[in-house]
């Protein structure tokens, strides 16, 4: 979240600025794809379980929709801001560009706690949401999906709300939803499982066998653990994890140096990637500060928590011997870090390239609820491979073909495809 001096939108802006500097895109297809196109701020007024009424802000940007429909999740957290919710919908018109989906970049938010928000208080929340929406969403508009503390039960609240108000089915307004209630099979792992899609293609560049890889993991929500998952079923070991503890309002860092028990964890795991300290503890983990996630001894990082976690403060803290950097998370190096990484050599698969297996697979829903018709879950990761492996692989061709940093690559197929499809529509 935009903490601090630290400003998520500013951060995205100065990320496109350096790319439409080696792109020398002109003045105005600058000025046009440095903002988002239309943004909407509203208020929730909410009945909350002891009769009072109180009122939520939310938000909803549509950085752009020149390639198709806007897409990007809804997130709720208690430091949710309009800065870092246009960050990430700019962020994701990139994503979508990157592995050619035709959809453009949404984002939105709602500040509030979920952790103490009853069940009834949180769907209040999503139905209010959408009702200050709904003119301006919609399968053909802009689909939201679930983010940071948002699940399928969000999400089917609020189709639910949308079909209520349009008076028709539109199972395609929303992705992220429960399998049977028009969700995809294979969403829930999509994100971690992109993530090392494009660690295994990162690794083959590098000669490195997965299986000769120790790695240690920032967050331990949804993409985390099944990122977790799949690594460990390459061979790769991780030995540390961070993790927010709701209770001491600090995060923690569990380590166990021969390996982290994935499924152990996840049984000790609240829903929102909370572990228990206290049975981790009983199961062997170290317990160590939050932040020392990135001085671990590894070959590879995996931030998948949030923006702003590798910054110039801690940068120097990361190990020399980290050789791959893969970003399952929106935005968490800023450019200060990304400059000392740059000039390292440290290889970086980017983030709104690692971690867009979730819009890749909400894709997938989409396209599926529009046919009404269901793949088994094999079918959807199959496809959810290729498309990543494939743009993996013409970020990688580009960065060597030009001598690019990752980072810079995987922006100038992006950027130079979004203004190809603003110009063909003549409006820039």
């Amino acid at each position: 979240m935009s903490t601090g001096t630290f400003n998520a939108f500013q951060m995205a802006q100065e990320q496109f600025d350096r790319v439409a500097d080696q792109l020398d895109l002109d003045q105005g297809a600058r000025a046009f794809l440095r903002v988002p196109m239309r943004e909407y701020h509203f208020s929730i007024p909410v009945r909350m379980d002891d009769g009072t009424v109180k009122t939520f802000r939310g938000f909803r940007c549509q950085h752009n929709d020149a390639r198709g429909p806007a897409k990007g999740g809804i997130r709720f957290h208690p430091k949710e801001t309009a800065d870092t919710v246009r960050a990430l919908s700019m962020w994701m018109t990139w994503k979508c560009a990157v592995v050619d989906i035709p959809l453009g970049g949404g984002k939105g938010g709602v500040i509030c706690d979920p952790h103490d928000l009853s069940q009834r208080e949180q769907e209040g929340i999503c139905r209010g949401y959408v009702r200050q929406i709904a003119r301006n969403i919609g399968p053909l508009q802009d689909v939201p999906a679930p983010d940071v503390m948002t699940n399928a039960q969000h999400m089917l609240w609020m189709m639910d709300e949308y079909e209520s108000i349009t008076g028709a089915k539109y199972p395609g307004v929303i992705t992220g939803k429960p399998v049977g209630m028009g969700g995809s099979l294979g969403r829930t792992e999509a994100t971690g499982s992109g993530v090392i899609f494009t660690v295994r293609e990162a690794l083959k560049e590098l000669g490195i066998r997965p299986s000769d890889t120790v790695a240690s993991v920032q967050g331990f929500g949804n993409v985390a653990q099944h990122a977790i998952m799949l690594y460990n079923k390459l061979g790769g070991k991780v030995i540390s994890v961070s993790c927010w503890d709701q209770a001491d309002q600090v995060s923690y860092t569990f380590r166990k140096k021969d390996g982290i028990d994935i499924h152990a964890l996840r049984g000790i795991t609240d829903k929102f990637g909370g572990i228990d300290k206290n049975k981790a503890r009983d199961m062997g983990y170290e317990l160590l500060p939050g932040e020392v996630w990135i001085e671990q001894d590894v070959d590879i990082i995996m931030p998948c928590a949030l923006e702003n976690q590798i910054h110039k403060d801690n940068i120097h803290k990361l190990s020399p011997g980290v050789k791959l950097i893969a970003e399952g998370a929106n935005g968490p190096t800023t450019p200060d870090a990304d400059k000392v990484i740059r000039e390292k050599g440290t290889f970086v698969v980017p983030d709104f390239l690692a971690n867009a297996g979730g819009v890749t697979c909400s894709y997938f829903e989409q396209v599926q609820c529009n046919m009404n018709y269901f793949w088994p879950k094999d079918e959807v990761l199959s496809k959810l491979d290729m498309k990543m492996t494939s743009a993996f692989q013409a970020v990688s061709d580009l960065a060597k073909e030009k001598n690019l940093y990752m980072r810079d690559a995987a922006y100038a197929i992006s950027v130079n495809r979004v203004v190809e499809a603003c110009r063909l529509r003549g409006w820039i």
